[in-house]
């Protein structure tokens, strides 16, 4: 069962949906092996001097350890490491639930642990130090803690350049290009300009000879 899309925030997206790796099932694998190993040898010794209570007794013990090995495999079915776009989150339980989330951007640190034998089996243990009142959270049974870290830290650093482009300013528009200045009206222009004026009686003729005898100059 994959992590519900429906308790995720807008625009964000999974980048890893682990289940705890199968050393979760450790103690009944340790336990199962030499149990059925008993239980076989019981059966054999039975099977030539019947006794009844040994073999209830034992068929309990079997009954109690399968309950205690599907009592398990629930738990990890509902467990979810998952680490998204903006945070990483833990889930687990069956009917009482329980969750860690961790946003990207409170991330400090985050290591992991191997032993030899998890090497060689892929698992391992991961702590995230974060910024808040509980400081490190410690997750088990990671599948390959090394190359979780890596894609965290990648996570982290997409996160950081997104919520950067959000908080930059934005460029002011360009202003719009001035309009070109209209052209210098020509001497002609100018002359009869002067001559209206001079009808007008604005400017006197001598003043019109004057200004017309210095724009002929210009020609």
């Amino acid at each position: 069962m994959p992590y519900p899309k429906k308790l995720l925030n807008e625009g964000e997206e999974v980048a890893l949906d682990l289940r705890p790796h199968w050393w979760y099932f450790a103690k009944q694998i340790l336990t199962g092996i030499p149990l059925f190993i008993i239980v076989i040898l019981i059966f054999a010794e039975l099977s030539k001097s019947p006794r009844k209570y040994t073999l209830l007794f034992w068929a309990v013990i079997a009954v109690a350890w399968a309950a205690w090995l599907v009592h398990r495999y629930s738990k990890w079915n509902f467990t979810h490491f998952v680490v998204t776009t903006d945070r990483v989150i833990y889930r687990s339980g069956v009917l009482s639930k329980h969750g860690v989330e961790i946003p990207m951007e409170r991330i400090n640190n985050i290591n992991f642990h191997q032993g030899i034998f998890e090497r060689i089996i892929g698992a391992g243990d991961l702590d995230i130090e974060s910024a808040g009142k509980d400081g490190q959270s410690h997750f088990d049974d990671i599948w390959h803690p090394d190359a979780v870290q890596q894609e965290i830290y990648r996570m982290m650093e997409s996160n950081a350049r997104k919520r950067a482009s959000w908080s930059a300013p934005q460029a002011a528009p360009a202003p719009a290009p001035a309009a070109a200045a209209a052209p210098a009206p020509g001497v002609p222009e100018q002359l009869a300009q002067l001559a209206e004026l001079r009808d007008k009686g604005v400017i006197t003729a001598a003043e019109f000879e004057t200004k017309k005898a210095q724009l002929l100059e210009r020609m």
